[in-house]
């Protein structure tokens, strides 16, 4: 299924059913009066966060939705019935901005919700409901009310626990394939990686979480160079970040400035998140060059980095780990202490 994560759709509710002029005639029954009956409410367009879903494909050749008309009056009181809704049903995470693509109107962040975007007209009065004492055979009834309609845009974020980041060719589709069931495309050139993929990591029964692998980042990408910072909303979501560098390239400080500029520069609190830094395809390095390579990175971020390989496995468990514990202070469900990994050193039964 090709990934979709942003459309523009056309919404319009339906139009209330007229009411109806009509006179009561029936043999032997005089002063029939007025019997024409009301017109239908026209549908709603209502737009329902759904489980299953990860992209919003179904928007790209279906881009027009209408709600149906309301019925319209007919005699001897007959009321018309209501037009069916239009429900456009999108994946958790979706946003619903104005058609000027800024202003954020509804954000689906939870399964279940279910917006109303556009109210169907009212139907309109037939001349059963203008009779009165002074008015007893009024000739006129109400049109249906006009429906509401409007362009929007639909803009999906993913749902993540954990966001990969990483010039391209950091390894992350192949650390993600190897934490999680994902099967993400994986070559030896840059830009494989072209839409987000998603995972989930299944450690233990109490550790379980969603990964989610973003395409590279190149120097610029704030300005468009490359894909642009374009899939970086899909990490605004996620509670921590793990930033992978190539520990098979010459210069690892610069790889990992290159990402955290772009990440500055993209905003959304972004370079703020926990992050987790590690130096990736260490199985391709001797011991004294790993530590060299993790020594120089360690002095350019002032953090602790981690060593893993997403092709041995090699500290792979370790650091997902990690993401789960600093994945689960951010929801309120442990302790800051509880992220430190613990150590048994000085304790025996």
């Amino acid at each position: 299924m090709k990934f979709l994560d942003q459309v523009k759709i056309y919404c319009r509710s339906g139009n209330g059913g007229g009411g109806a002029v009509s006179f009561r005639r029936e043999k032997y029954i005089e002063y029939g009066g007025p019997d024409g009956g009301d017109g239908g409410k026209g549908g709603d367009v209502w737009i329902e966060a759904v489980e299953g879903l990860n992209t919003l494909i179904d928007y790209r050749y279906s881009q027009h939705f209408k709600a149906e008309t309301g019925g319209h009056g007919m005699g001897r009181n007959r009321h018309g019935a209501n037009g069916a809704d239009a429900v456009l049903r999108v994946p958790v995470g979706t946003q619903v901005l104005d058609e000027d693509k800024e202003t954020l109107l509804h954000d689906l962040d939870k399964a279940g919700m279910r917006v109303r975007l556009l109210k169907g007209g009212n139907g309109g009065f037939g001349n059963a409901y203008f009779k009165g004492p002074v008015n007893q055979a009024p000739m006129h009834a109400n049109p249906g009310q006009e429906g509401e309609e409007r362009w929007i845009w639909l803009r999906l974020k993913l749902i993540a626990d954990v966001g990969l980041v990483g010039l391209p060719n950091a390894g992350k589709s192949t650390f993600l394939a190897a934490s999680s069931a994902a099967k993400p495309k994986i070559a030896d050139y840059p830009f494989t990686t072209l839409t987000p993929n998603l995972g989930v990591v299944d450690l233990s029964e109490g550790e379980r979480f969603v990964l989610a692998d973003i395409p590279g980042l190149i120097e610029g990408a704030s300005e468009g160079a490359g894909i642009g910072t374009r899939f970086l909303g899909h990490v605004e979501r996620t509670a921590v970040l793990v930033h992978l560098v190539d520990g098979t390239q010459e210069d690892v400080a610069g790889a990992w400035r290159t990402v955290r500029t772009e990440l500055e520069a993209y905003g959304e609190e972004l370079a703020d998140k926990p992050e987790l830094l590690a130096l990736n395809k260490v199985d391709a390095l001797d011991e004294e060059t790993r530590e060299a390579k993790r020594a120089e990175l360690a002095e350019a971020s002032g953090e602790e980095v981690r060593i893993c390989s997403g092709v041995s496995g090699e500290g792979v468990t370790e650091l997902l780990r990690q993401a789960w514990r600093l994945v689960r202070v951010r929801r309120g469900e442990a302790a800051e202490e509880e992220a430190e990994p613990r150590t048994d050193e000085g304790w025996s039964p």
